[in-house]
């Protein structure tokens, strides 16, 4: 076992996702949130410390985030918000923290 010396956010995506979904592709009409967070995706970041250094970390790759987010659900990027801020991004989504990585592999 091996620890990786990074850290990770498990992202989930919350009801201004969906209410946007819902806007913009019809077929999803049946979707739920819980639909949507059944496998979420996580995302390896810089090793991190404290939240401080978390939020910092955010607000540097939160539009590659929310864009590989979007991508995931709806590829028309036309219809892709235009404000994928840190603040959107805290909206949209829900994430966890997690600083402990081992590798069993």
């Amino acid at each position: 076992m091996v620890a990786v010396n990074r850290s990770a956010i498990v992202v989930t995506p919350n009801q201004p996702f969906l209410d946007w979904l819902h806007a913009v592709d019809p077929t999803s009409s049946e979707l739920k949130l819980a639909d949507l967070s059944i496998e979420p995706t996580i995302y390896l970041i810089p090793e991190c410390e404290a939240p401080e250094d978390v939020v910092e970390c955010l607000r540097d790759v939160c539009d590659e985030i929310f864009q590989d987010q979007l991508d995931g659900w709806h590829r028309v990027r036309a219809v892709w918000p235009t404000d994928r801020s840190y603040e959107t991004f805290c909206r949209w989504f829900d994430y966890s923290f997690h600083s402990v990585l081992l590798d069993l592999g």
